[in-house]
């Protein structure tokens, strides 16, 4: 599955559209990674728990774009966007959305 940010895929030319395709997750660390990133504001520097957080977070909505495209009989998903917002203190969601099409 090609995913760009882009509207066309150099290269490749664009055979059938089949809409927007879409991919969310809402994740939170537990307690004792809440304390230390608590913590580590303090001090300063990367708050690592959450980099990792939002890193599973967003590879999990992009399989699940994937997916539903995949479903749909796409082999790639064109002008891919990200959202991200906080849904309650430690827990963030990743929203991801574009559109599937075919390419040749």
């Amino acid at each position: 599955m090609l995913l760009t940010n882009t509207e066309e895929i150099p290269g490749k030319k664009i055979t059938a559209f089949y809409g927007v395709v879409s991919g969310s997750t809402v994740r939170a660390k537990h307690v004792g990674k809440d304390l230390m990133a608590g913590i580590k504001n303090i001090f300063g520097g990367e708050l690592k728990g959450y980099t990792d957080l939002l890193q599973e977070t967003r590879d999990e909505a992009i399989n699940r774009m994937k997916s539903q495209a995949e479903q749909m009989g796409a082999n790639a998903i064109v002008n891919v966007r990200f959202s991200t917002s906080s849904v309650a203190a430690g827990a963030a969601e990743i929203y991801v959305y574009g559109t599937a099409v075919t390419v040749e």
